[in-house]
């Protein structure tokens, strides 16, 4: 059975006509280093795709990981906030949106990319519990004894509002736990909690778990990931360049197959 990176690899080998194609497009000229704060949800699909936008233009993509809220070390905002350099933002869509509130982010410049449903996993060979319904979710997390979650738009929303809506917020309090910039299968995959939830395409990457599938429909909740020019961009044409390429029609086998629903077919304003 092929990873996930294997499929990627044959997928981007049939990206570059198309990748050619939007770049003429978009007047891409001189090669330039493109800076990228990115958070996880679309990273192994980003991963796969910019190395061919870099054969293709020349440019050189230089990625900061991290969170899109929060305040740990490596969080986009506060990677910001200490001033570290950026071209191109690609973060939760809402925390976009609050950091162009802030003028951190080129009026205009965003550009939704892809919607991203939440699931649930276990550790490789652990029995996978029935969450076909709300029911069915609401007694597996009763009967686990640990559960994890991020500290990102998705564990938001869990801890927030679907423990709430499940009406075991109290229960959930002496045995769910926010993972602070950790992927969250990392730490189902260490046996440290029996229950993850994430982005499905933040789990997909991870080894030594099963994804046992998506929340049902009546407690999901998507995410919209996008991207944006930095106001501190010092290559703000090459990086509207990539984020045409990210949300063209070239780009969408790639995002479909790391556990993603494309958005855009345009490019950045």
């Amino acid at each position: 059975m092929k990873s996930t990176s294997d499929k990627f690899r044959g997928l981007v080998l049939n990206l570059s006509l198309g990748l050619l194609g939007v770049l003429w497009l978009t007047g891409a000229s001189d090669a330039a280093e493109v800076r990228v704060m990115i958070s996880g949800g679309l990273t192994a699909a980003y991963q796969a795709l910019v190395p061919e936008f870099e054969k293709a233009t020349g440019n050189k993509v230089l990625t900061a990981f991290g969170p899109s809220m929060g305040t740990t070390t490596n969080a986009i905002p506060v990677r910001l906030e200490r001033g570290e350099p950026a071209d191109v933002l690609i973060m939760v869509g809402y925390a976009l949106n609050d950091l162009a509130s802030k003028g951190k982010v080129v009026a205009g410049s965003q550009v939704d990319l892809t919607r991203s449903p939440i699931g649930i996993a276990v550790k490789s060979g652990a029995p996978k519990p029935d969450i076909s319904s709300v029911e069915a979710v609401k007694r597996a997390l009763l009967a686990a004894k640990t559960i994890a979650y991020s500290d990102s738009a998705s564990g938001v929303y869990v801890s927030t509002e679907m423990f709430d809506k499940l009406g075991i917020a109290d229960v959930m309090k002496d045995k769910a736990r926010k993972i602070p910039a950790t992927p969250v299968g990392e730490i189902v995959a260490h046996g440290e909690a029996e229950l993850g939830f994430q982005q499905i395409s933040e789990l997909k990457p991870v080894k030594g778990i099963d994804i046992v599938g998506p929340l049902p429909s009546e407690l999901q909740k998507i995410t919209i990931f996008s991207a944006g020019i930095a106001t501190v961009s010092k290559e703000p044409e090459a990086g509207r360049a990539l984020i045409k390429f990210l949300a063209s029609p070239a780009a969408r086998d790639t995002i479909i197959a790391s556990g993603m629903e494309p958005i855009a077919a345009g490019g950045a304003n």
